[in-house]
């Protein structure tokens, strides 16, 4: 073996070891600049992420009946009285019959 084909196959072997290296750094991804592959393959093999309705751009609505909703959540209407509370004295059970 000359000393050219030596040099020639050291240079080889160096040039080689620098694409093995990442190989053997056993990454979990195929490539550094790998993503979340887990969420997109999830994403991937979803049959339809957006319900249909959202592609519809007109919005059936009466501006009146928005501005009283928007009334109602600014001043909301007073709570219902509470219920009348009524105490058995003595034990009498009324059962509607007299």
């Amino acid at each position: 073996m000359s000393r050219n084909s030596a040099l020639i196959l050291i240079l080889c072997a160096g040039a080689l070891s620098g694409c093995a290296a990442d190989y053997l750094n056993r990454y979990d991804t195929v490539t550094l600049a790998a993503g979340d592959t887990q969420k997109y393959n999830s994403l991937l093999q979803t049959v339809d992420p957006f319900n249909p309705n959202s592609k519809n751009t007109h919005i059936e609505g009466d501006g009146t009946r928005a501005a009283a909703v928007a009334q109602s959540y600014k001043f909301p209407p007073p709570p219902p009285p509470p219920p009348a509370i009524t105490v058995n004295v003595g034990g009498a059970v009324n059962n509607g019959a007299n």
